[in-house]
C-alpha cells in the first residue's frame, strides 16, 4: 500500500494536476476569505467554506477521474488485478494519496484563523468545526470519484458522472423542498444523498456525530464498492467464473445495511451522546441552572412546537431536544398549522408565529410567541432589524417553572394617578420572572390586597389620595416591597413624596441637566449614568452597556431611622437640577439645585420585625420601549433583575440570561488588509501554480 500511495502521491505533483487543484483551491478560499473576514471583518472562516464548496463539482472529477480510469484504457490495470497485493489496499493507497493532496489546502486554510485571531476574538470551535466538515466533504467528494473512475475507462464518462453524482449532493436539499416542503417517505430517501446540507450542518458551530459518520458512511461505502468493482474483474479474469458476482453483490448489500443500520441507531441516540456544542455561547447548550431545575420536574408536562417537524428551527429544535432528554415528563409534540390551524386557540385569543411554543401542565400553560424566542436590535438607520441574542431556553426555562410551581407570587400595578401603563415587552418580562401582576385602584379596596409580592408605582402624574397614601404605608410596614418610578409634574405631589420619604429618599422638584458630555447621549437630558452593582443590576453590568434615563429627576438618599439606601444609578458631579423648566439655556442658573444626583436608589425600612424593600427610580421613561432601544435591551434587564430582586421566590430566580448572536467583527487597518488579501489571494497559491508548472515543465523538457 505504501509504494502505492507514494507512487500515486509523485504522479500528482509531475503532472502538475496536484498543484493545480491545490492552487485553484486556495485561490478561490482567497477570495471569499478576503470578502468576509478581511474587508468585511467576520470572524468566522465558516462563511467563506460555505462558499466554495461548489468548486468541488469540478475540481473533484478532474482530480479523480484518471485515477482508475486511466490505467484500465491504458490496460496497466492489468497488473493490479493479477498482483497478490490486496485490492483493498490498493484503493485505499490511492485514496490516502488523493486525501493527502486536498490536505493541503485544507492545512493552509487551518492557518488562517490564527492570523485573523491578531486583530479580534475568533470562535476557534466554529471556526475549525467548519474547517473539518469541509475536510470531511472534500474527502467524502473523492471517494466517490475514485469509485465511479473504476467503472470506466473513458476519463471523460468518470468525470461527467461524477460531477452529476456531486451536483445532485450540493442540490438535493433544495429538490427535497421542492417535491414536498413538508418531508415525506420519498424525501427520507432522497435525503442521504444531501451532502451540502450535511456540511452545513457543521457550520453553526454544533458538533453532530450523526453529520461525522454521515459523512465517514459515505467515504467507507465508496471505498468499498470500489474494491468490489475492481474485484469483481480480479476474479472474472482470473477464475473466469460468475460467482464472484453474486459474492460482490452480497458484500455490497451487507456493508450498505451496516452503515444504513448504524446511522439509524446513531440517530435515535438522545443529544447529550452525540451532539457537543462548540459555539461560543453555548447556543444548542442547557445552562446548569436550567438542567438543576428540570431535573427535579416530576409532573407532566407538554411542549407544543406550531410548526411542521421538517420546518422547525434548527436552534429551537436542538434546544427542545435537550430538555426533553433531561427528564422523561418532558414530551415534545410538532403541531403543523397546516394540519391543525385552529390548535393555539385552546391556549390564547392573541395571533401568534409560526414556531411559537406553547407549555402546558395539568396547573397551567403558557404561549411563547416565535417573536420572542430572538431577540432583535432595529436600526433607524437602515429601518432593519438585527437578531442579536437567542432567548429560547431563557423564555422555556421559565415556562416550565411557571407551569409547574403550586403558587405563583403577584405583584399589583397602581393605577388612577395618571401612572403609565407598561409596554407588552416589560409586561412580557414579568411573566419571564414568573410572576403574576394585575392592575388595581386602591379606591375600591379596604387595604393592599394579602397576595401582594410587590406594588408599582409607575409615574403617577397626580397625587395620591390620604386614603390610598395610609393603605400603602400601612402595606410598607407590614413588609411590603414597592416598585416606585417617578415622573415629573409640576403639580406639587405631597402624598406621593411621603411614599418615597418612607424610605429616605427626596426627589428634586425639576428636572436634571448632565454639564458632563461622558454622561448623556446627544442631548443633556437624556443621561446615561454610572451603574452601581447590587444584585437588581448584576445583568446590566455583566453586559457592559449603558442603562438611558432621559427625562429624570434627581434623587437624594436622606437619614431615616431604619432606613438604608444605596444609589443603583449615579449622574457625574456636573449634574444639576433646573428649577425653571422654562429656560431654554443649558447652563446652571440661580436656584438650580446642585448634584451629586441618584437616578435609581435600592432602598429598605426596617419597621418592628418587617422590612419593606424598595426599587425606586426618577424617570417615568426608563421602562418604555423607546428608550429600551437605545441601549439594545440594556433597560429591560434592569427591570427583569429589579423584579426578581423585588420578588425573590424560588420560580422568580429561575432566569437564564440572553445567549448573545453579535458578532465581534475584527477591527484591521487598511494596510493589513491589503497584505492579506495579497498574500492569501495571490502569493500563496500562485506559489503552488507556478511551482508545479516548473516542474512539470522541466520533466517536459527531459
Amino acid at each position: 500500500m505504501t509504494a502505492i500511495y507514494k507512487r500515486e502521491l509523485k504522479s500528482y505533483f509531475t503532472t502538475f494536476l496536484g498543484p493545480l487543484f491545490i492552487g485553484a483551491t486556495l485561490f478561490l478560499l482567497g477570495i471569499y476569505f478576503s470578502v468576509y473576514n478581511l474587508f468585511m471583518g467576520y470572524p468566522y472562516i465558516g462563511y467563506a467554506l460555505s462558499s466554495v464548496v461548489f468548486l468541488f463539482l469540478v475540481s473533484v472529477p478532474v482530480l479523480t477521474m484518471r485515477i482508475l480510469a486511466e490505467e484500465r484504457r491504458q490496460k496497466t490495470d492489468q497488473l493490479i488485478l493479477t498482483s497478490p497485493v490486496g485490492v483493498g489496499r490498493i484503493v485505499l493507497g490511492k485514496f490516502l494519496a488523493l486525501a493527502t493532496v486536498f490536505a493541503i489546502p485544507v492545512m493552509i486554510i487551518s492557518l488562517y484563523p490564527l492570523v485573523l485571531a491578531g486583530f479580534g476574538t475568533i470562535a476557534f470551535g466554529e471556526t475549525y468545526l467548519a474547517i473539518l466538515g469541509f475536510f470531511l466533504y472534500g474527502l467524502a467528494s473523492i471517494a466517490i470519484g475514485i469509485f465511479v473512475s473504476s467503472l470506466t475507462e473513458s476519463q471523460v464518462i468518470a468525470a461527467v458522472l461524477t460531477f452529476g453524482i456531486l451536483f445532485l449532493g450540493y442540490v438535493m436539499s433544495g429538490l427535497c423542498n421542492m417535491i414536498s416542503p413538508t418531508g415525506n417517505f420519498l424525501t427520507k430517501i432522497l435525503g442521504a444523498f444531501d451532502m451540502a446540507g450535511r456540511f452545513e450542518g457543521l457550520l453553526d458551530g454544533s458538533l453532530q456525530m450523526t453529520d461525522i459518520v454521515y459523512f465517514l458512511s459515505v467515504i467507507l461505502l465508496s471505498l468499498v464498492f470500489t474494491v468490489q468493482s475492481i474485484q469483481k474483474r480480479r476474479y472474472q479474469i482470473s477464475t473466469g467464473t460468475v460467482s464472484m458476482g453474486a459474492y460482490s453483490t452480497a458484500v455490497l448489500v451487507i456493508s450498505a445495511g451496516a452503515v444504513v443500520l448504524l446511522n439509524v441507531l446513531l440517530a435515535e441516540l438522545p443529544p447529550k451522546y452525540t451532539v457537543f456544542d462548540l459555539t461560543a455561547s453555548k447556543l444548542y447548550s442547557l445552562t446548569d441552572e436550567t438542567e438543576e431545575m428540570v431535573a427535579g420536574l416530576e409532573e407532566d408536562v407538554d411542549i407544543y412546537v406550531l410548526a411542521n417537524e421538517k420546518q422547525a428551527d434548527e436552534v429551537l429544535d436542538a434546544s427542545l431536544k435537550n430538555y426533553a432528554a433531561l427528564n422523561s415528563h418532558i414530551k415534545v409534540s410538532y403541531v403543523d398549522p397546516a394540519v391543525n390551524p385552529k390548535f393555539f386557540t385552546k391556549y390564547t385569543d392573541a395571533m401568534i408565529s409560526a414556531n411559537s411554543v406553547i407549555v402546558e401542565s395539568q396547573k397551567r400553560s403558557r404561549v411563547i410567541d416565535y417573536g420572542e424566542i430572538y431577540q432583535k436590535e432595529f436600526d433607524y438607520a437602515t429601518y432593519s432589524q438585527t437578531v442579536t441574542g437567542y432567548d429560547g431556553e431563557g423564555q422555556i426555562t421559565s415556562a416550565l417553572a411557571y407551569v409547574a410551581t403550586d403558587e405563583m407570587p403577584k405583584i399589583y400595578l397602581l393605577e388612577g394617578h395618571g401612572e403609565l401603563s407598561f409596554e407588552e415587552e416589560f409586561l412580557a418580562a414579568i411573566e419571564k420572572a414568573n410572576v403574576g401582576y394585575e392592575t388595581i385602584n386602591l379606591l375600591n379596596y379596604s387595604q393592599v390586597p394579602e397576595d401582594a409580592a410587590c406594588v408599582v408605582i409607575h409615574g403617577p402624574t397626580e397625587d395620591l389620595s390620604g386614603d390610598d397614601t395610609e393603605k400603602l404605608l400601612a402595606y410598607m410596614e407590614g413588609g411590603g416591597n414597592m416598585l416606585i418610578v417617578t415622573a415629573y409634574s409640576d403639580r406639587e405631589l405631597t402624598n406621593f413624596n411621603r411614599i418615597l420619604d418612607f424610605y429616605g429618599v427626596q426627589a428634586t422638584q425639576g428636572l436634571l441637566i448632565e454639564r458632563d458630555a461622558n454622561y448623556y447621549y446627544q442631548d443633556p437630558f437624556y443621561l446615561l449614568p454610572d451603574i452601581s452593582y447590587d444584585t437588581i443590576t448584576e445583568g446590566v453590568l455583566n453586559g457592559g452597556s449603558y442603562v438611558f434615563v432621559p427625562y429624570a429627576r434627581g434623587l437624594s438618599v436622606t437619614e431615616k431611622e431604619g432606613a438604608e439606601g444605596i444609589a443603583l444609578l449615579s449622574a457625574s458631579e456636573e449634574c444639576f437640577a433646573r428649577s425653571n423648566t422654562e429656560i431654554a439655556t443649558y447652563d446652571k442658573q440661580e436656584g438650580d439645585e446642585e448634584g451629586p444626583f441618584a437616578l435609581g436608589v435600592a432602598s429598605s425600612r426596617t419597621v418592628g420585625e418587617e422590612t419593606s424593600q424598595a426599587a425606586i427610580y426618577s424617570s417615568e421613561y426608563i421602562f418604555t420601549q423607546n428608550a429600551d432601544e437605545i441601549v439594545a435591551g440594556t433597560n429591560l434587564k434592569l427591570f427583569s433583575g429589579t423584579i426578581r430582586s423585588l420578588v425573590p421566590t424560588e420560580t422568580a430566580g429561575v432566569s437564564i440570561p440572553v445567549k448573545n448572536y453579535n458578532v465581534s467583527f475584527l477591527a484591521m487597518a487598511q494596510s493589513s488588509i491589503l497584505l492579506l488579501t495579497i498574500i492569501t489571494v495571490i502569493a500563496i497559491p500562485s506559489a503552488f501554480l507556478v511551482g508545479g508548472f516548473l516542474v512539470w515543465f522541466g520533466r517536459r523538457k527531459r
